[in-house]
């Protein structure tokens, strides 16, 4: 065809002027189509999580809380915790975010996975969800102890005579738990009102650590022993020091969430109504789905995480803020604090115990913040010290990421032209100068102008 030509690396035959506008239309087409190509493909690193398990029947036995999971956006990379070709990094980045084990009788991780491994994950802020059992292996037990938890030994379950299920099978281990053992964080919890149940191992911490948090602990006629041997020894934990869940937020904030039994999550107790053995009180369903769901998005940080947007200071009167203020000045300090809502978008934070400081070596003041409209604020007098000043937040609170703001202010002596030019308190001492300037110069009055009659006489 005379008219028509294929241009040079073109996989269209153009005729004549047409080629221009082809062109012109490819060039966006061929980057919007690899836009959703790479938006397709590409795995967001918060979304995903490495699960750990020990055989293919969990996925099965806690498809709802893993369809949870993944109704939520995660990603989830299914493998068995003595795989060899288990690995948390990849040319030296870390390929999850966070890290389900759902493998408790595991004795040693396999690949490039040891308990050092995780802990080091945990430290650059990784996020990792451990769920153990009566079978419990040497390697969560060991990764327990580095996080601050003690699993009861082997083969022990957690006992309660009183508060049983009426499933329970003669061993008085399938164990019922009220809402009112369950730590009253809402941000961690939620708000449970059902019943929970729980066959599983017993879980110590030190109370004396602030990082640890008990989330669920054990009734008062609870212990934890073996369910086949005779008690000949004091159990290892009893009543309210039994632990059944136990979290651990660290320095940086990463989140750690130990939960002595793997069944808590099962669909089997997600869907399970509970009957209270003594009592005969029933319940359609249990708390289990409700708190797991809560207990989730606590540990992947999608709910208790902090930010300040913004933080203005100025003196009263003005709007911008000084290079440097005056003793005695007053101020107007302002923050602005936001958390992470479950839609993933950022919302003001309300509390009444956000608390500013100013500081040189030791506070000077320490004030409350009240909210207004969509900020913190407050106004402060300056001390009478000059110096160099931070205005400090420090917001540390249970189940909140911490939070952490400081900014430097100048605060200078007042120059001379600033300090009053008449003391009340200096009156005294003006009295005295000027009477004797006045003495002074009725002295110097006389003694010039007045002579004695001898003299002139003589």
């Amino acid at each position: 065809h005379s008219g028509c030509r294929k241009p040079r690396n073109s996989l269209f035959h153009v005729c004549n002027g047409a080629s221009v506008k082809i062109h012109k239309m490819r060039c966006p087409l061929f980057f919007a189509f690899l836009t959703l190509l790479v938006l397709n493909h590409a795995d967001i690193p918060e979304k995903r999580v490495l699960v750990l398990i020990e055989n293919v029947f969990v996925r099965d036995s806690h498809s709802m809380f893993f369809k949870f999971l993944k109704d939520r956006g995660y990603h989830l990379v299914y493998k068995y915790a003595d795989d060899a070709s288990l690995d948390l990094k990849h040319l030296g980045e870390y390929l999850y975010q966070h890290v389900i084990i759902f493998a408790p009788s595991v004795r040693e991780f396999g690949g490039n996975i040891d308990v050092k491994k995780l802990t080091r994950f945990v430290d650059e802020g990784g996020n990792i969800l451990v769920a153990g059992s009566p079978d419990i292996g040497e390697a969560i037990k060991d990764f327990g102890s580095e996080c601050g938890i003690e699993f009861d030994d082997e083969k022990t379950a957690v006992i309660d005579h009183m508060n049983y299920d009426v499933m329970d099978e003669g061993k008085h281990n399938l164990i019922i738990v009220g809402p009112e053992n369950v730590a009253n964080i809402p941000v961690i919890t939620g708000k449970v009102t059902k019943p929970l149940l729980y066959r599983g191992i017993g879980i110590a911490s030190n109370p004396a650590n602030p990082l640890v948090i008990n989330v669920l602990h054990a009734s008062d006629t609870a212990y934890s022993h073996s369910p086949d041997t005779p008690i000949n020894n004091y159990p290892n934990t009893v009543g309210r020091n039994t632990q059944l869940i136990t979290g651990l937020q660290a320095r940086n904030d990463a989140r750690v969430l130990f939960v002595g039994s793997l069944d808590f999550f099962s669909d089997e107790f997600f869907l399970s109504g509970a009957v209270h053995s003594q009592t005969n009180k029933s319940y359609d369903v249990s708390g289990n789905r409700e708190l797991s769901e809560n207990l989730a998005l606590w540990t992947f940080k999608e709910n208790g995480v902090l930010r300040v947007s913004s933080i203005h200071h100025n003196k009263v009167g003005e709007k911008d803020p000084r290079r440097e203020y005056t003793i005695k000045d007053d101020i107007i300090f302002s923050i602005d604090i936001e958390m992470k809502g479950l839609d993933g978008a950022w919302k003001p934070f309300v509390a009444d115990d956000v608390q500013v400081e100013l500081i040189r070596i030791d506070p000077f003041i320490r004030r409350t913040l009240p909210h207004k409209g969509n900020k913190y604020e407050v106004q402060m007098k300056l001390p009478d010290v000059y110096g160099v000043f931070k205005l400090v937040v420090d917001y540390h609170r249970t189940g909140y990421t911490h939070l952490f703001t400081s900014n430097q202010i100048s605060v200078r002596p007042f120059t001379h032209t600033q300090y009053e030019r008449f003391i009340i308190s200096a009156y005294p001492y003006y009295a005295s100068a000027i009477s004797m300037m006045a003495g002074v110069s009725v002295f110097s009055f006389v003694y010039l102008y007045l002579r004695d009659d001898k003299l002139k006489a003589e």
